[in-house]
C-alpha cells in the first residue's frame, strides 16, 4: 500500500522549494554592457528598428535645435567674449556658465530627466571653475581633453579585444548580442566603425593639444566648435547606415528573398 501523501505528489508536481525560489540567472557581461549602450542610442533616437530616415536619426542624435544650441553656445558665447575681451577672464567664463544654467533650467522646468539636464552644466561650471583656478583662458578646454582620451581609448580597447562597442550597442538593439561576433562580416564592419569612433576622438586631441600648449585660446575653442557637431554628426550617419546595411529592415530583406 502507498504511503504517498497529496502534499508529496503537489510537491513532486512544483518541483522542490529551493527550486522554486531560486533567482533567475543573473545577465553575463555583454548582455549587461549591450542593455546600457543599446539604452543610450536608443534615447539619443538611434534605433535600427525604428525604420527612420538617416536625416531623423542624425538630427535626434544631435538633440535637434535645441541640443545644438546646448553644445554650441556656451563655447561660441566664451570665445567671441574671450577674443573681444580676454581680461577679466571671469566675464566670459560666467557668461558660458549661465546659458549652460538656463538651458538646464529650462530642462527641469520641461520636466526633462535631471541626468540630461544637469550634465552639460556640470561639465562646463568643472571647466570654468579650473579656467578660474589657473587664471588662464586655456585650461577652460582641459576636461574635454580628458573625455576625448577616455572614449577613443575605451572604443580603441573594445575594438582590439574583438567586443567592439558599437557592435554590442546594434547586437542588442537587433536581438544580436552575440551573434554578431561569430559573423565575419559583422564583426569585421562592427570593428571598423569602432575605430572610426576612436580616430574622431584621437583626432581632436591630435589637433587642439597644441594649441593648448601654445596658449592660442581663439584657434584653440575655433576648432573645439568645428570639430564638434560638424563631425559627431556625419559619424552618425554612416554608423546608422553600415547597421541598417547589416541588419536590414525584415520588409526588405523579403522583398530581396522573393
Amino acid at each position: 500500500m502507498s504511503t504517498s501523501r497529496p502534499d508529496d505528489a503537489e510537491r513532486g508536481s512544483e518541483g522542490a522549494p529551493e527550486d522554486r525560489y531560486a533567482p533567475p540567472p543573473a545577465p553575463d557581461a555583454a548582455q549587461s554592457l549591450g542593455a546600457a549602450l543599446g539604452g543610450a542610442a536608443q534615447r539619443l533616437g538611434i534605433d535600427p528598428n525604428s525604420g527612420a530616415s538617416t536625416g531623423h536619426v542624425v538630427w535626434s542624435a544631435m538633440g535637434g535645435w535645441r541640443g545644438v544650441l546646448e553644445s554650441v553656445l556656451p563655447s561660441a558665447a566664451f570665445l567671441i567674449i574671450y577674443t573681444l575681451r580676454p581680461d577679466p577672464l571671469w566675464l566670459s567664463l560666467i557668461v558660458s556658465v549661465g546659458l549652460a544654467a538656463i538651458f538646464s533650467v529650462v530642462r527641469l522646468l520641461q520636466r526633462s530627466p535631471a541626468a540630461s539636464a544637469l550634465g552639460g552644466l556640470v561639465a562646463v561650471a568643472v571647466a570654468a571653475g579650473l579656467a578660474l583656478w589657473t587664471g588662464r583662458g586655456q585650461d577652460n578646454f582641459v576636461p574635454g581633453f580628458f573625455t576625448n582620451a577616455l572614449y577613443g581609448t575605451v572604443l580603441l580597447i573594445s575594438a582590439l579585444v574583438g567586443w567592439a562597442l558599437i557592435g554590442l550597442a546594434a547586437g542588442f538593439l537587433m536581438g544580436d548580442v552575440r551573434g554578431w561576433r561569430t559573423d565575419k562580416r559583422k564583426r569585421r564592419a562592427f570593428f571598423w566603425i569602432t575605430i572610426a569612433w576612436a580616430a574622431l576622438f584621437f583626432a581632436r586631441l591630435a589637433v587642439q593639444l597644441p594649441l593648448y600648449f601654445s596658449g592660442n585660446v581663439q584657434a584653440l575653442g575655433t576648432l573645439k566648435l568645428v570639430m564638434g557637431l560638424p563631425l559627431f554628426a556625419p559619424m552618425v550617419a554612416v554608423t546608422w547606415l553600415l547597421v541598417r546595411a547589416l541588419y536590414p529592415p525584415k520588409h526588405d530583406a523579403d522583398t530581396r528573398q522573393g
